[in-house]
C-alpha cells in the first residue's frame, strides 16, 4: 500500500486596522502623485534631448524607454483613481455598523492593491533607472564630443 502525503496551503492574513489600511491609502496616493509629476519631469527631459536620442546609437533602447514611459503615465493615472475610489470604500470600516462580508471584502481588496501598488512602483523605479543611464550617456558623450571640437 502506498502512501500519499496531501499538501496543506497555509495562508497567513494580516490583520489590517483601518487607520492602518487608511495610512497605506495615503502613502500611496502622495507616491503615485509624486510618481506623475516625475512623469511629466521625463517627458520634458526626453525633448530637450530629442536629437541626441533620435541618434542612430540610442535610438532603439529611447524608443523602448519613451514607450514605457508613456505607458506608465498612463497606470498612474488609472492607479491614482483606483486608490482614490478604494480610499472612499473605507467608510465601510469605520462607519460602526457590522458588515462583516463588505469588511471581508474590503480587506481583500486592500491586500491586493498592496501587491498592485508594490509592483507598480517598483517598474517605476526600473524605468526610472533606465531613462536616467541612458540620459546621462548622452549628455557624457555631448561633452565627449565638444571636447574634441
Amino acid at each position: 500500500m502506498k502512501m500519499e502525503t496531501k499538501q496543506t496551503k497555509v495562508k497567513y492574513k494580516a490583520w489590517l486596522s483601518a487607520e492602518t489600511m487608511h495610512d497605506n491609502t495615503r502613502k500611496w496616493m502622495s507616491e503615485l502623485k509624486f510618481a506623475k509629476d516625475e512623469i511629466l519631469f521625463f517627458n520634458d527631459l526626453v525633448k530637450s534631448y530629442t536629437l541626441q536620442l533620435i541618434d542612430s546609437k540610442h535610438f532603439a533602447e529611447s524608443k523602448k524607454i519613451i514607450d514605457k514611459l508613456n505607458i506608465l503615465k498612463k497606470d498612474t493615472d488609472n492607479l491614482i483613481n483606483t486608490v482614490k475610489n478604494h480610499e472612499k470604500g473605507l467608510k465601510v470600516m469605520v462607519d460602526g455598523v457590522n458588515e462583516l462580508q463588505k469588511e471581508d471584502t474590503y480587506r481583500r481588496k486592500h491586500a491586493k492593491l498592496i501587491i498592485v501598488v508594490s509592483n507598480f512602483l517598483e517598474k517605476y523605479r526600473i524605468l526610472k533607472t533606465q531613462l536616467f543611464s541612458l540620459i546621462t550617456g548622452v549628455i557624457k558623450e555631448g561633452k565627449q564630443k565638444r571636447l574634441l571640437q
